[in-house]
């Protein structure tokens, strides 16, 4: 089996702990003889350790996500986590509804995701609602931005967010239950069991939340009788329930061939928040979206020591349901009324071949191809029986990968990838990208690195069959990425300081625009020119200040202008030239962390700058939402006892009561709170 630097490395470290527990326990017998000898002093050079770049990273703008951002609460979907640890933009309903995300300035569904390899863009919209994967769910998370994302899918025009499962690495039966109570009549659970031994790893997880939701808010678009202040209300029709469970197996056959399997369910029942502009009584109508999602990969992977070689087979169920209640007065009283009934039913199978070809520690040469085949049964209760206004489909999607990676000096890296992809019987061009990084002073790990891609997006079944109004004459969205770099890393006794900085220059063209017609209904056109550029900044900070205090430290801020460049729809189009509505110049995060003794302090803040809900960016139009600031404080405190770990979290959210909305009228919490409460039992492990 072939080893990379990073095991090589971890395998040093490992030994060199393995003699140290030797030593102990062999140090008693040989006390006594070892007091007899003479003391030597023999003074050696120092050694630097480090590792070398992935040849797989080379050039690439890549931000991984830590354990500790993913296991910060169990309240927390994957939505809460980019908000609070990336510079992508979460576009939020508030908690239990939809979560979807501006990379790069670009729409959501130009955001690639990836679970164990599997694309779970939605077929028909082409998004991803990260409010509805827990993150307690995933164990490894990864941004590709911009060129990055050729290396795993394409269509990232913004970008890939890769998500995995990986192996408990459990000996023996393991047990970790979480109990959550928060604000707004808010209780969440979490349960993971799992058992280990050297062939077989198994693991359950199950989440379940549940939440009234209702919290209060001023609404500033309302005035009370006297006309001078505003009412207090309720959020209404918010409450949701959502369960998870996730089955995994992983078998190692041999050192060489190992198994895995992945069951993913998903059950969700969520009423659609009102917006505070709704006069109608909180019992004369409501908004609901039932959805039950179920994931199946299985995987089979040989680890050679030239050649890799994996396969992948999976499956996708989804059923979501949305319905639409209003009332009618009849003789006798008012009586509710179901007014839409609109049903989506998708399947997806997916298979992935791919290989892996390293003839030295300076070549890779992989290939891949993968396919997913589609089919869709969408319509509407009460608009089917009248107009037929529906769409079934079936649709094949496959993507091939071609690429290698060459570093013939240990400072020098080039890589390039080609993909090409197919929608039906349609065909993109191909898909290229470039990669190269320099390694200027190795001491502290600092790499200038660039990239360059052509990408393009094909259009998503509803841009396409949805009737009425689909477009079957839609071409691809075609996207041209630049950007370069700067990274370092400093390595000291008790400190570590990792930094990046990222610009980046993007032009996407025949941007896919929903709009207007004149028969009545809403159509898509390929009409925009997007111009996207921005700076990208991150650092990291480890520092162990004393006798058992460590602080932890992770920024990000970032700038982006994505400006709409397109032709005039018409002379009062005032459009050409702001700002993509929904997207924010500005954004910022810092996480603080403060550890001691079993305590942990922990501090969480993200910004945005003000956003434009209309294409012509009019400041001082109503329809502008303000910038605004989040704060988050956690204090847990961890104990330990011989039959059971246990953990005592508080959070305070919204630290400083900020009144603010994340989508036009509809309100956020104000400061609210949660206390949860973990244990994991020891069940005879060694202490």
């Amino acid at each position: 089996m072939r080893l990379s630097e990073h095991d090589i490395f971890r395998g040093g470290v490992t030994a060199v702990l393995l003699l140290g527990a030797l030593h102990g326990a062999y140090g008693q017998k040989q006390e006594k003889k070892e007091a007899d000898r003479p003391v030597r002093t023999i003074r050696i050079e120092e050694v630097s350790v480090s590792t070398k770049q992935k040849l797989s990273e080379i050039g690439a703008t890549k931000t991984v996500l830590d354990t500790v951002a993913l296991r910060q609460n169990v309240v927390h979907s994957l939505a809460e986590v980019l908000a609070q640890n990336t510079p992508i933009f979460i576009k939020s309903y508030g908690r239990g509804a939809m979560a979807t995300a501006s990379f790069r300035g670009t729409s959501p569904s130009h955001t690639q995701v990836l679970w164990n390899g599997m694309k779970i863009n939605s077929p028909m919209l082409g998004m991803v609602d990260f409010s509805l994967i827990p993150s307690y769910f995933i164990d490894d998370a990864s941004l590709l931005h911009g060129a990055g994302s050729v290396d795993v899918a394409g269509g990232g025009l913004g970008g890939a967010i890769v998500l995995g499962t990986r192996p408990a690495g459990e000996e023996g039966f393991g047990l970790n239950f979480i109990q959550g109570i928060s604000s707004f009549d808010t209780y969440d659970e979490f349960l993971r069991l799992s058992y280990g031994n050297r062939k077989l790893q198994s693991s359950t997880r199950v989440s379940y939340a549940l939440s009234d939701n209702d919290f209060e808010y001023t609404n500033y678009n309302k005035l009370n009788d006297d006309l001078k202040t505003h009412p207090v209300e309720h959020n209404k029709n918010c409450s949701f329930r959502d369960l998870h469970i996730m089955q995994e197996l992983y078998y190692t056959l041999d050192p060489r061939n190992k198994l895995s399997a992945a069951v993913w369910f998903m059950d969700s029942n969520r009423g659609i928040p009102a917006l505070n502009v709704n006069y109608q009584e909180e019992d004369r109508s409501s908004n609901k979206q039932d959805e039950a999602t179920l994931r199946a990969v299985v995987g089979w992977e040989r680890l050679g020591e030239k050649l890799r070689l994996g396969a992948k087979a999976g499956y996708t169920y989804s059923n979501m349901v949305y319905h639409s209640h209003g009332s009618v007065n009849e003789e006798g009283g008012t009586v509710a009324v179901e007014q839409v009934h609109s049903q989506s039913v998708v399947h997806t199978g997916f298979l992935n071949f791919s290989a892996g070809y390293y003839p030295s520690e300076k070549i890779a040469l992989t290939a891949a191809l993968s396919a997913n085949y589609h089919a869709v049964d969408s319509r509407d209760k009460y608009i089917y029986a009248l107009e037929k206004k529906n769409y079934d489909t079936m649709r094949l999607e496959a993507s091939m990968l071609v690429s290698a990676k060459y570093r013939p000096h240990p400072r020098i890296g080039f890589g390039i990838d080609l993909r090409e992809e197919s929608y039906g019987d349609r065909m993109t061009p191909l898909i290229p990208a470039g990669f190269l990084d320099i390694v200027l002073w190795p001491r502290y790990n600092v790499i200038l690195k660039g990239s360059v891609a052509r990408n393009y997006r094909y259009p998503t079944m509803n841009d396409l069959y949805f009737q009425p109004g689909g477009n079957d004459t839609l071409r691809t969205e075609k996207g041209y990425t630049y950007e370069g770099g700067i990274e370092f890393g400093i390595r000291e006794k008790g400190f570590q300081l990792q930094g990046e900085g990222t610009v980046y220059n993007s032009h996407i063209n025949d941007w896919i625009l929903w709009l207007p017609t004149f028969k009545g209904y809403w159509s898509p056109i390929n009409v925009r020119k997007v111009h996207s550029y921005g700076v990208e900044l991150r650092g990291k900070m480890n520092v162990e200040l004393g006798r058992q205090w460590a602080l932890y430290m992770d920024a990000s801020w970032a700038r982006t202008r994505s400006v709409n460049h397109g032709t005039p729809m018409g002379e009062n189009d005032q459009a050409v030239g702001k700002q993509l509505v929904y997207v924010p110049e500005y954004s910022s995060t810092v996480t603080g962390r403060l550890s001691w003794k079993g305590y942990s302090l922990t501090y969480k803040y993200n910004y945005y700058s003000e956003r434009f809900t209309t294409s012509s960016n009019d400041p001082g139009s109503v329809y502008r939402l303000g910038s605004y600031y989040m704060s988050d404080v956690y204090l847990e405190k961890g104990l330990r006892f011989k039959i059971a770990d246990l953990s005592l979290k508080f959070c305070i959210y919204n630290l400083f009561n900020e009144e603010y909305e994340s989508v036009l009228s509809r309100p956020m919490p104000q400061q609210n709170y949660g206390f949860f409460i973990g244990i994991r039992p020891n069940w005879g492990k060694k202490r």
